[in-house]
């Protein structure tokens, strides 16, 4: 029989290494078997350097390399400080940190130093979780500064993707030219509107007027003025005094003004096309259907609720409430806030309006009145303007068109419809304003015959005619109205019955209605509002 070699592995399943980690941890404490003493601040720590030298290769190099720290017992660290190296000690004998929003900083430069790469990814992980916009920006520099290449591009996404936030902070003002010309020259910069651009790049200069003045000619190449409303560049632009002395400044409004009178003229071919004309990477952005207020049981609503159309669980949320009941109201947006205008709610029909803003989830009161007080009216945002359509006063049905300008807090009476009608809807697709439904004291409404009253019309600016399209599946009074992703969506109201949950979808290119999913509540005289986010 051949002689065998037996060969017995034996594996310790039971955390050998931990123990033996554990050990060296205690020899630490009880300062025994230490051969070296790290100096932080006056503190002493005791550790050995074997443990050091296999968790730093900075210690690794300084024990190895015949450098004096070699030899010497005791080692001063000055550039660090002790609670941060005292924490770093101890991860090298236990693998375990506690990082905290007061220690990160002072943990993150240390392990840095040491070349702790674990710690130094543990602390990058803790920052991106902490990012926000206003506290982007000097994440981004201390990024910078320690080489974190993951964490920069994280707070530069951060930067870019909330910039409207970020311009609100504090940190905004302080920003570096260098750094502010790099964000708004970005194709990543996500804004509703290059409206916002310029504003921000008002508000930079304008805080330190005459150190900075001297780069608004550089910034406002940036800013894509021929994507601005014409109103905006009218109003806002040609009314800057730094704007209007500077000729580079003047050169790029004008620039901005002829595309747009050339847009109305002439079909725009690539080769007319520059950077400044090409709007920025929108794609990001999605819309946000919100349902605001309403009626229920007859009682009056100041509930919001939103659709989130996510991949993977489309869902209703609740936002905010108004700071009033409002049934039969109407809601438009306009330079991205939400207004609900008028309605009533137990005691009386409103003349007033509150504005919603997305960004803080508030309701705001200062807001012009209409000029008439209105419910079961029209609204929509029509070029520039939030424009009311008929109505009911509380005596009349309404043929009286008004119209608000935002940037003047002002509304103005304007010429009125053909015909009064309350319970109406409208919206505005493809650059017509679209009248749909109601009630004309007589009838409910979906279509629009010679001899029957059931009415869908569209009002066109450039025809001035009115011409009828299909009708809707549903009668629908009171029923909510909005375009999103250039689709029109009939949402709820009533059919002569009781109030509907329905809601039904208009292709202008088909001329068709297409039923959709159900809310969850049968509403009717709610209005609708679609918020572009980022």
């Amino acid at each position: 029989m051949k002689d065998k070699k037996n060969v017995f592995k034996l594996e310790d399943s039971s955390g050998h290494s931990r123990l033996v980690l554990n050990q060296l941890a205690a020899f630490r404490d009880d300062a025994r078997l230490c051969d070296v003493i790290l100096i932080a601040k006056g503190t002493r720590i005791n550790a050995h350097r074997v443990v050091l030298a296999a968790c730093s290769d900075y210690f690794l190099a300084m024990f190895t390399n015949q450098m004096a720290e070699s030899r010497s017992r005791e080692i001063e660290l000055a550039d660090i400080e002790t609670p941060a190296l005292d924490a770093l000690v101890n991860f090298c004998y236990s693998g375990i940190i506690q990082i905290t929003e007061l220690s990160v900083m002072s943990i993150l430069h240390a392990a840095n130093l040491l070349q702790l790469d674990k710690v130094k990814e543990l602390c990058c992980e803790f920052l991106k979780e902490e990012l926000d916009p206003s506290n982007c920006l000097a994440i981004g520099a201390l990024a910078d500064m320690y080489s974190c290449q993951e964490l920069l591009c994280c707070a530069n996404e951060c930067s870019l993707n909330k910039f409207q936030q970020l311009v609100a902070t504090e940190e905004f003002t302080s920003l570096p030219f260098g750094q502010l010309l790099e964000l708004i020259s970005s194709e990543e910069l996500r804004v509703v509107s290059e409206e916002q651009v310029f504003q921000a790049v008002a508000k930079w200069v304008n805080f330190d007027l005459t150190a900075r003045k001297q780069f608004l000619p550089q910034l406002l190449e940036q800013v894509r003025l021929p994507l601005c409303h014409p109103k905006f560049l009218v109003d806002t632009v040609s009314e800057d005094a730094l704007v209007m002395e500077d000729v580079a400044c003047r050169r790029l409004l004008d620039e901005a003004k002829n595309y747009q009178l050339l847009q109305l003229s002439t079909p725009i071919r690539p080769a007319m096309q520059g950077l400044r004309t090409r709007p920025r990477n929108s794609d990001k952005f999605s819309e946000v259907l919100y349902v605001v207020g309403g009626l229920c049981k007859r009682a009056a609503l100041d509930s919001v609720e939103r659709f989130v159309n996510e991949e993977a669980k489309p869902s209703w949320q609740s936002v905010a409430s108004m700071t009033k009941k409002r049934g039969a109201l109407g809601v438009a947006v306009l330079d991205n806030f939400l207004y609900a205008v008028g309605g009533k709610d137990e005691e009386e029909i409103h003349s007033s309006i509150e504005r919603y803003d997305p960004t803080t989830n508030q309701w705001s009161n200062d807001v012009a009145p209409m000029l008439t007080r209105r419910v079961d009216f029209g609204l929509a945002t029509f070029d520039g303007f939030i424009c009311t359509v008929g109505g009911y006063d509380g005596s009349n049905y309404l043929d009286s068109v008004e119209c608000y300008d935002g940037r003047r807090n002002q509304w103005t009476s304007v010429a009125p419809m053909r015909s009064c009608r309350r319970k109406l809807a409208v919206a505005v697709l493809n650059g017509c304003l679209y009248v749909v439904g109601g009630f004309d004291g007589n009838a409910y409404l979906n279509i629009v015959e010679r001899l029957d009253p059931r009415v869908v019309e569209k009002y066109d600016p450039l025809t001035n005619e009115w011409t009828a399209v299909a009708a809707m599946n549903c009668k629908r009074s009171a029923v909510g109205l909005a375009v999103v992703n250039e689709r029109m969506y009939a949402v709820g109201g009533n059919d002569g019955d009781c109030s509907q949950n329905t809601v039904e979808v208009f292709d202008p290119e088909a001329n068709q209605w297409n039923l959709h999913d159900s809310m969850n509540d049968r509403r009717c005289a709610a209005a609708l509002g679609v918020i572009r986010m980022a």
